[in-house]
């Protein structure tokens, strides 16, 4: 529908609330704290200002990093000059509009925008986002694009619907309003190179049966559970995925966030002077992973695993000592040398998400046969 029969008198169209720029400034640090180091501290300095939070110049050095903290739901200012934000700068507006949860163009602003955080701390250029999901009327999706036209805000959206996307289209050629259209290129590619047209829908929409996926990876995750930490050691062979390492070296998150994805994931957890399932090696070797850590990091983490636990010296002995910590990594690399098949990963600086992303790019490339460098290396 033309947006003018929509929107007949541009200039009538109300106000729409939603979340602005935080302008508080944040605390100081309590003194006692420990220090933290830079690049968090530089982290989190970037994700206040991203939300448009100003910050107090003074205490950039002392500050703690917080947990990501979204500002609260105020109205929209009226004019742009109104938003303000660190020295004085004015705040970019970036408004993410879905006619689904609005996670797949929150994700790809928040990737783009780590490519800036240089700018965002350094160079007092605040962003400010704002996130309008299920947007699936025109006039709404008319009335976010007319404010976000009198504060200057960029619009990113990901509509499945071809008929709003095109009105976001139109709209934001009529009032000047920069945009970017996530999901419409890659659909249409997708839709050119399968030969057929897309629903249409967003996903998820209600209404729709729920598929194969869903149920796949909810079978997934009840298996991942019940193949925790060595449990059940006669179903590994059912497991796509098969993750061991010593204690503390995150194979249980990292089961999860695998899980989730859809894949089966059994993990064996490897302890000096208890033996190793026979089950482990005769399942397909190229199907196990193993997973290795800095002995140094491995034994501040469990320290502080057994503070948490209140174990006794006795037992931090055996446990969080750092001779013991050292002879069990080499017991885990003999393990390893053994069965060379194995990838063996250093989790010591991964995240459990760049983790997962190694498992899957061997995982497929082994299913699928494809080149890749010597697989007994570590990554």
């Amino acid at each position: 529908m033309p947006i003018s029969q929509l929107c007949p008198n541009i200039h009538s169209v109300p106000q729409i609330g939603a979340c602005t720029d935080n302008n508080q400034t944040r605390s100081k640090a309590v003194s006692g704290r420990p220090k933290v180091s830079p690049q968090l501290n530089r982290w989190s300095r970037a994700r206040a200002v991203r939300y448009g939070r100003k910050l107090d110049r003074s205490s950039l050095r002392t500050q703690t990093p917080e947990p990501n903290h979204p500002p609260p739901t105020l109205s929209l200012p009226v004019d742009p000059d109104d938003a303000v934000s660190l020295d004085g700068a004015a705040v970019k507006s970036i408004y993410i509009v879905s006619d689904g949860t609005g996670w797949t163009a929150e994700h790809c602003v928040n990737a783009a925008l780590g490519q800036f955080d240089y700018c965002l701390v350094d160079h007092g250029c605040p962003v400010s986002t704002h996130l309008f999901s299920a947007i699936d009327d025109a006039e709404k999706l008319l009335e976010i694009i007319k404010q976000a036209a009198k504060e200057g805000a960029l619009l990113v959206y990901t509509l499945a619907d071809t008929s709003l996307a095109s009105s976001a289209k139109q709209a934001c050629k009529l009032w000047g309003v920069p945009s970017t259209d996530v999901l419409g290129p890659i659909t249409e590619a997708i839709s050119s190179h399968l030969g057929v047209s897309p629903s249409g829908l967003p996903r998820g929409a209600s209404g729709l049966p729920l598929s194969d996926d869903y149920f796949r990876r909810i079978e997934a995750v009840e298996f991942t559970i019940k193949q925790d930490d060595g449990a059940s050691p006669h179903n590994l062979a059912k497991a796509d995925i098969v993750l061991t390492g010593v204690s503390r070296t995150g194979k249980t998150p990292l089961s999860i966030y695998l899980a989730q994805k859809g894949y089966k994931v059994a993990n064996v957890p490897i302890v000096m002077g208890v033996e190793m399932p026979r089950t482990l090696f005769q399942v397909d070797p190229k199907k196990v992973f193993g997973l290795i850590i800095n002995p140094v990091v491995l034994h501040n983490i469990r320290k502080a695993r057994a503070k948490t636990l209140g174990l006794s010296s006795d037992a931090m002995s055996n446990y969080a000592e750092m001779d013991h910590v050292r002879q069990e990594l080499e017991f885990a690399g003999r393990l390893f040398a053994q069965n060379p098949v194995w990838p063996v990963i250093d989790v010591t600086a991964k995240a459990v998400e760049e983790t997962a992303a190694v498992v899957l790019r061997l995982y497929h490339d082994r299913k699928h046969k494809c080149m890749m460098p010597g697989i007994s290396k570590r990554y």
